[in-house]
């Protein structure tokens, strides 16, 4: 790799299928990678004659293979990387091949999640611009009212750390009295709970059932599952559009 051809070191990390960009960019500011034994900074640059450690651990110069498996992730597993963390994810599922997860649940919230070693295809999944659906089915401490189901379906204003955001529209149904699916197109933080808090409601249990067009199935609480070909063809489809 010339000079010309440098990379950020975030890039460098997510395209080696050790981490998303993001993640990466948590890991450098944290004091978590080296690069030829000195501590990275945001806006590094490297190729591949650098030696690029991620907590104590060379980053492969290529990746071994294509990764995308789907994960019943269990109430109880932090959707992080750093294995440093109790309950990490990486741990969870135990491959021997380094993966990361392609968005995040919070901890007390379960189902599906994608996890790869492509980081060239994180954004475009995650980039809410991108309308890809996110299926949920949440049950209530409480039952819900029509009129809160509407408010929620037309899209309404958070409070997300002090600043007022407001959420897209979504397809919001009532499955019983108490229980409701939910089909967003973003994924803010902990959105769905954001938003039953603002009607004094709580999730009981908030379970993601479907990532585009990958369902959940019949996996077990902490099983995982490599995609199909079919999965794959179509998933890949939809985010290069």
């Amino acid at each position: 790799m010339t000079k010309e051809n440098l990379v950020r070191i975030n890039r460098y990390i997510s395209d080696k299928g050790i981490c998303s960009r993001r993640e990466a960019d948590r890991a450098i500011e944290e004091g978590r990678v080296e690069i030829n034994g000195r501590v990275a900074v945001l806006g590094d640059k490297v190729s591949d004659e650098d030696l690029v450690k991620v907590d104590g651990k060379a980053v492969p110069k290529k990746r071994q293979k294509d990764i995308i498996i789907a994960y019943y992730k269990p109430v109880g597993v932090e959707c992080t990387t750093n294995q440093d963390v109790e309950a990490n994810i990486v741990d969870a599922v135990g491959l021997e091949d380094r993966v990361f997860p392609i968005g995040r649940l919070d901890k007390m919230s379960e189902g599906l999640i994608l996890l790869t070693n492509l980081g060239e295809i994180v954004n475009k999944i995650l980039r809410s611009e991108n309308n890809h659906e996110k299926e949920y089915i949440v049950y209530l401490n409480n039952p819900v009212r029509d009129e809160t189901l509407e408010v929620m379906r037309e899209g309404m204003l958070l409070d997300m750390g002090g600043e007022e955001v407001q959420t897209k529209s979504c397809v919001v149904e009532r499955i019983r009295r108490d229980c409701i699916r939910m089909i967003l197109t973003e994924g803010k933080n902990r959105q769905i709970r954001r938003m039953l808090e603002k009607f004094d409601l709580r999730a009981k249990r908030l379970k993601r059932i479907r990532v585009l067009n990958i369902g959940l199935g019949d996996l077990a609480p902490g099983e995982w599952r490599d995609l199909t070909a079919k999965e794959k063809t179509i998933l890949l489809g939809r985010i290069q559009k």
